[in-house]
């Protein structure tokens, strides 16, 4: 028993014994693994360092090409060119064309019209470049579109000049608008209905200020956007009284208290001894020239890119200005301003209207209109005596405006010449005509190629 007892005891004290060291070698494992983890977050807590830049490949960058076409040379810049010797009109956006025939030149680079997004670059500016607008219609007075650079012929001074820009695109229009208020009161009542119709010409991207005039020029206001409802409201303040008509045409019924120049009651005899009364028409103020020339002031410092356009609506009597109107023209030559106009009251009858054009020296000027819109390239006035005809002449003279052809040409004269350089466009098609400016006045300051506004395809 007691030997027993002494065995079960030394094993007893084994097994205490292993499974004590068995605990000792457990806990210094738990201890290495521990320090192991914490040695690795210490070690990802500390920061990479930068790493090295390197310089970036300057040969990639692609150089920008000039949009301005190049400028003809200048040793036969002189000279007349020929047929054979054209080169067609260059575009500012580079779009692939088909190729022409050998006899027409290099391909074309035309502004076209829906071509979608386009590019702009900044480039050099030739003082010399001319841009001329021009509308082409049919015999029966309706705008021919779809026309080319191909033709087109262009001279100027009577010299044959190559094309430089071909453009169909329309630009958005910036439009002074000169209402006559010193007309007479039943003409003045056409006008003021027909106002209400005027905003639905415009486009939201057109601009226009209002002008107007009877003895001197008021500023309705500056540009405002074509539908807004500011504008709306200003045109519901330009509406005048207008005047009453001269009647004083003599006669028994000139004056109820004259009998063959003698006064019937002598109670109404205003100066003392006076045997008979002298009627005196008022004298009447109808100053055009200068509603004319503060409009097409306001437009000179609109920014390039817009179709500059005063738009009259009078009677075309002038009387009483202290601009002539060969100032006015000039100053729209040269700022390349195009005056169109609506003709009403009796100017507008037919017949009456050919007759007032013609004007007797130290006389009113009885139809001046037509003289700015002929010197300026919108052809005739449009001539409407109705208060409907009036309405549909908005349209009319803004579709005109909006459907044009422009072309654009480098000058052969010096740009130190300041005389006034005629322009003559013609079309190689039989029964058209073309309504284009008569010239122009070179200017010292810079002229670009026309802008095109981008159009955005369906």
């Amino acid at each position: 028993m007691g030997f027993g007892k002494q065995v079960a005891g030394l094993g007893a004290v084994a097994l205490a014994m292993a499974l004590a060291g068995n605990g000792v070698e457990v806990h210094g494992q738990s201890s290495t693994a521990q320090n192991t983890t914490t040695t690795a977050e210490n070690q990802q807590s500390i920061p990479d360092a930068p790493r090295p830049q390197t310089l970036p490949q300057l040969n990639t960058i692609t150089p920008v090409g000039s949009t301005v076409p190049n400028a003809p040379p200048p040793a036969n810049a002189g000279a007349p060119a020929k047929d054979d010797q054209l080169a067609p009109p260059s575009s500012l956006p580079s779009t692939p064309q088909s190729a022409p025939s050998q006899d027409d030149g290099p391909p074309p680079e035309v502004v076209a019209a829906g071509e979608g997004e386009k590019t702009f670059r900044l480039a050099a500016v030739h003082v010399n470049f001319v841009q001329v607008p021009f509308t082409v219609k049919n015999s029966k007075g309706q705008l021919v579109p779809g026309l080319t650079w191909r033709d087109v012929r262009i001279a100027e001074n009577g010299k044959r000049v190559p094309m430089a820009v071909f453009s169909t695109d329309p630009l958005p229009l910036s439009v002074a608008l000169v209402i006559d208020q010193s007309v007479t009161y039943d003409t003045m009542e056409k006008i003021n209905n027909s106002l209400d119709a005027l905003q639905g010409a415009f486009a939201p991207y057109d601009e226009v200020a209002v002008f107007t005039y009877n003895n001197g020029v008021r500023q309705q206001t500056t540009f405002l956007g074509g539908q807004t409802a500011r504008l709306g409201a200003i045109l519901q303040r330009s509406k005048g009284p207008g005047r009453e008509p001269d009647l004083s045409m003599g006669g028994p019924l000139d004056q109820t208290q004259i009998v063959n120049n003698q006064i019937v009651d002598p109670n109404t005899t205003a100066v003392r001894g006076q045997q008979g009364i002298t009627h005196y028409a008022q004298k009447e103020f109808h100053t055009l020239n200068d509603a004319i020339l503060a409009a097409a002031e306001s437009l000179a410092k609109v920014p390039a890119g817009r179709l500059r356009v005063v738009y009259v609506i009078s009677d075309g009597k002038e009387y009483g200005s202290k601009a002539t109107q060969k100032e006015v023209i000039r100053f729209c030559r040269t700022n390349k301003i195009t005056v169109y106009a609506t003709l009403v009251g009796d100017s507008a009858i037919p017949g009456v209207g050919f007759l007032d054009r013609i004007h007797l020296p130290l006389t009113m000027r009885d139809n001046a209109l037509h003289t700015y819109t002929d010197a300026t390239g919108s052809g005739v006035p449009d001539y409407e005596f109705r208060q409907g005809g009036i309405e549909k002449s908005f349209q009319k003279i803004t579709l005109q405006a909006r459907n044009q052809y422009t072309v654009g040409y480098y000058s052969h004269e010096s740009i130190l010449d300041d005389k006034f350089r005629s322009i003559e466009v013609q079309i190689m098609q039989p029964g058209l005509t073309v309504i284009a400016p008569k010239g122009y006045y070179p200017t010292p300051t810079a002229t670009t190629p026309p802008p095109v506004t981008p159009t955005a395809t369906p």
